[in-house]
């Protein structure tokens, strides 16, 4: 059983967003318990700010503990100024209002800060991934979970190229995750392909995260936004399954723009939350779909300077290339990170690779008109373009013409067809 109100027409006021968590939290026996929020980083669109500000109002006098832990995944930590920004509130203010709320940060490559959940089994997780991860998976987690009595689930749901939506129970894994499972539902979303993935709600990693979210011992509660840009148009609070189903089919509704037909070349303008082509490659991930055979896509983000802030060394290794290359050559890439091969793929998009040549060929050329140095871009295999030399402006209303203009490109999904 949820509560919740959607409405792809109307967005929620702060006052129905109290009354909805006051309903949705109700039931939950929190009085003189301990109760950790698991909430987005920066680079999700939400309402982080009203949320921090009304659970703390609604719950903090009432519970023993109430903290916010940031599900990071593999994202570099956020500073105190980050963080200030983040909940919407100063630390000195939360410390003075909320002696009993703190805000911290995730660690998924500190083996000390994780715990040992289960292990998933190699013959179930055929099963439920068509055979796609056959092999046993530890799951890990931050142990920090084991402090608390009750666990919310707070954010954001789009679509997304690994899972098919985000939200729910991604904000556990990879959000809260350690390595392994990180890596396991990372490649098993590149072996999928993000074409075939991205905005679809049955997907092989959605069930594996689901599988996982069965090992977490402490009570859970999912509370699911969905918002179309920064308007916020749904809120659904209860089991993490349900709840966050009911946004997805909202956020399909929503986040998702259909085109009758492909383009040549798409000029996606990555939002201004996205700090490195780690994350802003999202901006190539949600149009992929409408970009023409042979088309470009060029990811046009001037205040990006890096590759990753986390993973950059690996990247400058292995460079960006279709799925088949990698498994075409399994001995040379298998044992580097999953997620690190499957960025590269998702970034490079489809394709095919023909091992006896050694030719790869990409479905579509992916050109990066960022501050990243023309030599880096051509050593990892993508495209280099100016961003000097562009003018957004003039590629708008020229869908005629077969160029598209995307702006704060990285959460609506562009796709061929109608809805």
């Amino acid at each position: 059983m949820i509560v919740g109100a959607g409405s792809a027409m109307q967005t929620l006021s702060d006052a129905q967003v109290a009354g909805l968590l006051a309903e949705g939290l109700g039931p939950l026996a929190l009085d003189g318990r301990r109760v950790l929020v698991i909430i987005p980083d920066a680079t999700r669109t939400a309402p982080i700010p009203l949320l921090f500000h009304t659970l703390c109002a609604t719950l903090a006098s009432r519970v023993q503990r109430l903290d916010f832990l940031i599900a990071l995944g593999t994202h570099p930590p956020m500073d105190e100024a980050a963080i200030d920004k983040l909940v919407g509130m100063p630390a000195p203010e939360r410390v003075a209002r909320f002696a009993n709320v703190a805000v911290l940060n995730h660690a998924w490559d500190c083996p000390e800060e994780l715990a040992t959940l289960g292990t998933l089994p190699a013959d179930e997780l055929a099963r439920r991934t068509g055979g796609l991860l056959a092999r046993p998976t530890p799951v890990r987690v931050n142990r920090a979970i084991f402090n608390y009595d009750q666990l919310l689930l707070c954010g954001p749901v789009f679509p997304h190229e690994v899972a098919g939506f985000s939200g729910g129970a991604k904000y556990l894994f990879p959000g809260i995750a350690g390595p392994e499972i990180i890596d396991a539902t990372h490649w098993l979303g590149a072996l999928g392909t993000s074409i075939a993935t991205i905005g679809v709600k049955d997907t092989a990693v959605r069930r594996v995260i689901h599988m996982a979210a069965g090992l977490v011992p402490v009570p859970m509660c999912c509370i699911a936004l969905v918002l179309k840009g920064t308007a916020l148009h749904g809120l659904y609070i209860g089991p993490h399954e349900q709840a966050w189903s009911a946004a997805a089919d909202l956020s399909a509704q929503l986040n998702i723009v259909w085109k009758p037909r492909p383009f040549q070349r798409v000029l996606a303008l990555a939002a201004p939350k996205y700090a490195d082509l780690w994350t802003a490659a999202k901006a190539m991930y949600k149009t992929e779909p409408v970009v023409a055979d042979g088309g470009e896509v060029i990811i046009y983000a001037p205040h990006i300077s890096e590759v990753s802030y986390t993973h950059g060394q690996l990247i400058d290794r292995v460079g960006y290339h279709v799925r088949d290359y990698f498994v075409g050559q399994w001995e040379r890439f298998g044992h580097l990170p999953g997620g690190v091969l499957a960025h590269s793929t998702h970034v490079k998009g489809h394709g095919s690779y023909d091992s006896a040549t050694g030719v790869e060929t990409p479905r579509i050329t992916v050109t990066l008109a960022t501050a990243i140095p023309e030599e880096r871009c051509r050593r990892i295999n993508l495209g280099y373009c100016d961003y000097r030399t562009l003018d957004p402006a003039a590629w708008a209303g020229r869908e005629d013409d077969g160029l598209l203009l995307v702006e704060h490109a990285g959460e609506v999904l562009y796709r061929l067809g109608e809805r």
